[in-house]
């Protein structure tokens, strides 16, 4: 086993590399880690000559400086162009945030998901009422307030203004859904944009430092909008985390599509509201994520057996986008980051990561090396 690939991960020793010993085992021994080690290796080289760094002679603190350039202007010209979106084809005020549901609805990645539908939230809403939210938004009934509001924007407000009690007490209405309160339809990417949901949105961004909220169990993405003192770099950031969100929710969809059969399926749907739904299986010692067998399907596909997840859950069910491909579908001009997810260079026993969610969060947040 390469040392690489146990100190770029953090594993835990020595399970981590017995778990591999196990694994090449039952694959022949391929030496599956080391050609994995040597391929991310190359590549990172091949990204070195494409920033212009000599491969042989770049440490890692000027590959992080360098990467944080790249991202700087990266990000200007991204503003630039998701505001011209957002000026041709949503409003003349060339919000950015506009500028990237657009950007995201108009993607050719797969949009279908499995999700609860609008009368089924409704339904938990009026035996749950988020009384905080309806106060926040200025309604005075709860009819009132369900019928003009979206349920998806129902449910993002209450996750802004309740407690903790009261998201508790959610998950287990949840617990009460059957496969007949699901539909099968788009996923739903949004932007409320009243007066007072803009208010509302502010305190909370100001608060958490982010601006999505995903909610798997419902097929949604809320974005909400950036506060004009938004640190440089939140924009690319912004738009990577959102399209990660979409991949979760895909991951989501198709968990409770394959569970529809199971008694305990609303206890699974609190999993997925709350959590990332897993596998019995055991792999180095942890559950299995499903968004793990996803991914793997997804690449694949030669593998999927439809026998194993038939009548529910069909290979184009296991869509999983790749972040890095969907950001070059936006604005070509980011088409360095394509590949390099899992790119990097030790440094004293520590990665310095070439992915573009990485260089974005550590360029946000002003995190020297």
């Amino acid at each position: 086993m390469t040392r690489f690939l146990s100190e770029a991960l953090k594993a835990e020793e020595p399970f981590f590399r017995l778990a591999l010993q196990s694994m090449e085992a039952v694959r022949g021994h391929r030496n599956t880690d080391i050609r994995f080690s040597i391929g991310v290796r190359h590549e990172a080289r091949k990204k070195l000559r494409e920033l212009g760094l000599d491969p042989d002679d770049t440490t890692p603190p000027e590959l992080y400086h360098v990467l944080q350039e790249r991202l700087k202007s990266d990000d200007l010209r991204l503003t630039r162009r998701l505001r011209t979106l957002a000026a041709t084809h949503v409003s003349a005020e060339a919000e950015v945030v506009s500028g990237m549901v657009h950007a995201l609805r108009e993607l050719p990645d797969s949009k279908g998901c499995f999700a609860l539908k609008n009368s089924s939230l409704r339904a938990i809403f009026r035996k749950l009422p988020p009384k905080k939210a309806m106060k926040r938004l200025g309604y005075r009934s709860l009819d009132s307030f369900l019928k003009h509001e979206d349920p998806v924007s129902v449910l993002a407000a209450a996750f802004l203004s309740e407690g903790i009690t009261w998201q508790h007490k959610l998950l287990e209405q949840y617990k009460r859904l059957t496969p007949s309160d699901f539909e099968n339809r788009d996923i739903r990417i949004t932007r409320p944009d009243s007066a007072r949901w803009r208010q509302l949105a502010a305190s909370s961004v100001n608060r958490k430092r982010h601006n999505i909220l995903c909610f798997k169990e419902a097929g949604a993405l809320v974005l909400l909008p950036l506060p004009e003192d938004a640190p440089p770099g939140a924009v690319t950031a912004s738009l990577a985390l959102a399209l990660h969100e979409l991949n979760r929710i895909r991951s989501g969809s198709t968990f409770l599509k394959l569970c529809q059969v199971r008694p305990d399926f609303g206890n699974l749907v609190k999993t997925v509201a709350s959590d990332e739904p897993s596998l019995a299986v055991r792999l180095f010692d942890q559950p299995v994520s499903w968004q793990l067998i996803q991914r793997y399907y997804s690449e694949l596909t030669e593998k999927f057996r439809e026998a194993v997840f038939e009548p529910h859950v069909r290979l184009e069910d296991m869509a999983w986008h790749s972040v890095e491909e969907s950001l070059g579908a936006i604005d070509p001009d980011l088409g360095f980051w394509k590949n390099s997810a899992h790119l990097g260079l030790l440094h004293q026993h520590e990665p310095v990561s070439m992915n573009i969610v990485d260089t974005a969060l550590n360029y946000c947040n002003g995190l020297p090396f």
